[in-house]
């Protein structure tokens, strides 16, 4: 399940227990249990980035994936429900008259 974190100060969908820094959720479609097991991963992950400092700064500025994702944006069903995803579409096939 992949779950995209963008900074929030107005809207803290999750906060981080270390900086208080909130974050705006966008979770691929799931059940509410999948969902809370994936908050507690989202919460250590989010303390993990403090590892080597205690502030705000130790997370991404820019949107971010958790678990990482290392795919291309348009299969990230998070980044889509973000809006950071674009999907390239091809163009229709035109079939030729005769």
């Amino acid at each position: 399940m992949q779950v995209l974190l963008r900074k929030s100060a107005s809207r803290k969908d999750i906060q981080c227990t270390v900086c208080h820094q909130g974050f705006r959720v966008y979770w691929e479609r799931t059940s509410p249990a999948e969902r809370e097991t994936m908050r507690a991963i989202v919460h250590s992950e989010l303390r993990h980035q403090h590892a080597n400092d205690p502030t705000a700064a130790a997370h991404p500025e820019q949107p971010f994936n958790l678990p990482q994702w290392s795919g291309a944006p348009q299969y990230s069903g998070a980044a889509l429900l973000g809006g950071l995803a674009e999907i390239r579409r091809t163009a229709p096939i035109r079939r030729q008259s005769r």
